[in-house]
């Protein structure tokens, strides 16, 4: 079973979890200022993404530049993984392919030390898209307690490119924002995503 065939329910029952719906849980992390080229593939790239309207251009188009200036505005001292296989247990069946990963370490080769996981909405299903963030959530903690990083707290990101939804795995409740942000506020989701990458820094 891949990360995209759990149900919420089934993680619930799985691993444990609770789940809290929240509103406005990153709304006080303020907007970013971003730079001048970033504006400029926004600028020129969103609006053939959406008319485009296929899942590869949304992620090669808007989200893929979003993730790398975030590198760039952390001075590339993350690691940022597109596509990869992340099997972690067979035998809990998290395994499979994750659209992004965030690592805390600068190393490119290797993935180590996860902190967030982006799932990329399947034919614009944000909600569908969250089951399996959760999956790669809990996939990315065993990683990390495997690996002897004690990180309690994974974040999670599921979008379409235009639409952005926020979640926090915090040991066994997994917090899930139903604010959603878009892409006409590119610092803000910028913001956020910088935020959780310093709140697993400070741990």
């Amino acid at each position: 079973m891949a990360y995209g065939q759990f149900t919420i329910e089934s993680l619930k029952r799985k691993f444990g979890l609770t789940i809290e719906e929240e509103i406005d849980i990153f709304a006080a992390v303020p907007a970013v200022a971003y730079g001048d080229l970033l504006t400029a593939t926004l600028k020129e790239n969103v609006p053939l993404a959406l008319a485009i309207s296929t899942e590869k251009a949304r992620s090669e188009m808007i989200i893929t530049p979003i993730l790398i200036e975030a590198r760039r505005l952390l001075n590339h001292e993350i690691s940022l993984f597109s596509g990869i296989e992340f099997n972690i247990d067979k035998e809990l069946d998290l395994q499979g392919f994750c659209d992004y990963i965030i690592s805390l370490s600068a190393e490119q080769i290797t993935l180590s030390v996860p902190v967030v996981t982006l799932v990329e909405a399947k034919n614009e299903d944000m909600r569908g898209g969250l089951a399996q963030c959760i999956a790669e959530m809990v996939a990315a903690r065993l990683f990390n307690q495997q690996q002897g990083n004690a990180l309690e707290t994974i974040f999670g990101v599921v979008t379409t490119g235009s639409n952005w939804k926020f979640l926090k795995l915090h040991r066994q409740t997994v917090f899930i924002d139903l604010t959603e942000y878009y892409i006409k506020e590119p610092g803000k989701i910028l913001g956020i995503l910088l935020s959780m990458i310093q709140s697993a820094r400070a741990v």
